[in-house]
């Protein structure tokens, strides 16, 4: 895959469209990732004890990977990802630019 943990990404469809937010998880078996502050629901708790007291809490749902595009860290844009193998070492490189990510 090419999206990894920690990347910035942005969504490019559905009702999320435009946001952008760090990868916190990548899902590689279903082909999707899990974004902060993207794609979130509602979860309703069952109280455990004192320290998990329960209620509605929101939490990030996966997003399918073909709907994200890493951001290019220069342009602030969306960028496509390719890679470059220089002295046995596999870099990813933007598209957009050129610039190694």
């Amino acid at each position: 895959m090419k999206i990894r943990k920690n990347d910035t990404v942005i969504v490019l469809s559905g009702k999320d469209k435009g946001k952008t937010g760090k990868v916190e998880k990548v899902l590689p078996k279903r082909n999707a990732v899990i974004v902060s502050g993207v794609n979130m629901c509602k979860r309703h708790v069952k109280k455990r004890d004192e320290k998990n007291p329960g209620g509605i809490i929101d939490i990030a749902r996966p997003i399918h990977i073909s709907k994200v595009a890493l951001v290019d860290p220069k342009e602030k844009k969306p960028t496509r990802v390719g890679f470059l193998v220089s002295k046995g070492e596999k870099l990813r490189i933007s598209k957009r630019t050129g610039d190694v990510m």
